[in-house]
């Protein structure tokens, strides 16, 4: 077991390649063999959002404050195209009419 003290890690900006927008990450736990599971606290400024990606081994997300939208899936990880500004509108706007 690795027990790191809060605060000791910096924070980083959310890769370009992952993000759209302003992201914060700050890893909290690394996965260590043989676990593959891993933790980070994300931070999206309003407008920024993720790319398309699945999750095959599936995903745990904690949702602090605000809003977001998610859907179930059950892989690691598969990065996929940005999420254009359209998409982002449209899916947005639906999330405000319900």
């Amino acid at each position: 077991m690795n027990i790191t003290r809060a605060g000791t890690k910096p924070s980083a900006r959310g890769p370009g390649y992952w993000f759209t927008g302003t992201v914060r990450t700050d890893g909290l736990f690394d996965a260590s063999s043989p676990a593959r599971a891993a933790g980070a606290a994300v931070t999206f400024e309003p407008g920024a959002r993720t790319a398309w990606h699945t999750h095959p081994l599936g995903q745990t997300l904690l949702g602090l404050f605000g809003r977001g939208l998610v859907q179930r899936d059950g892989k690691a990880v598969r990065w996929m195209e940005h999420v254009s500004d359209e998409q982002y509108r449209q899916y947005r706007g639906e999330i405000a009419s319900r």
